[in-house]
């Protein structure tokens, strides 16, 4: 498998950034947070982005895997973590939340959507691990 670089991680953020604007587009910031995440995946795969839905995220202590320990919202061709949240307003633990996954999974970037906004701009945040 190949390192993906800065520039290609550029452009995957930025397509699933417009898979977002069009998921706001057409929903609007009033619902749930599974409807996004589904919605979303819905919209990436029928722009020919490869996504997984609600993968689970092992945790390992001594010799026993805790099995239900995390579960991301998506994972975007292998590489981009996405974490949906519809809330108030993003916050720190929203935002270690998403680096949490991206260290234990060993990923490079992850992009924190907030539906629950009216400007999507403000609702969108890439948090990096290491690039």
């Amino acid at each position: 498998m190949t390192q993906r670089t800065a520039e290609s991680f550029s452009v995957l953020s930025g397509e699933v950034i417009g898979a977002v604007i069009e998921v706001h587009r057409q929903l609007g910031p009033v619902l749930l947070e599974s409807c996004y995440r589904d919605c979303l995946a819905a919209e990436s795969t029928y722009r020919g982005i490869r996504i997984e839905n609600e993968v689970r995220i092992p945790l390992r202590y001594r010799d026993i895997e805790v099995e239900n320990a995390y579960r991301l919202d998506l994972l975007v061709e292998g590489d981009l973590v996405v974490e949906i949240k519809a809330v108030d307003g993003l916050l720190p633990v929203h935002s270690a939340q998403l680096l949490t996954y991206l260290k234990l999974l060993n990923k490079k970037l992850g992009l924190l959507i907030n539906f629950n906004v009216e400007a999507l701009k403000s609702g969108v945040k890439r948090i990096a691990n290491g690039i």
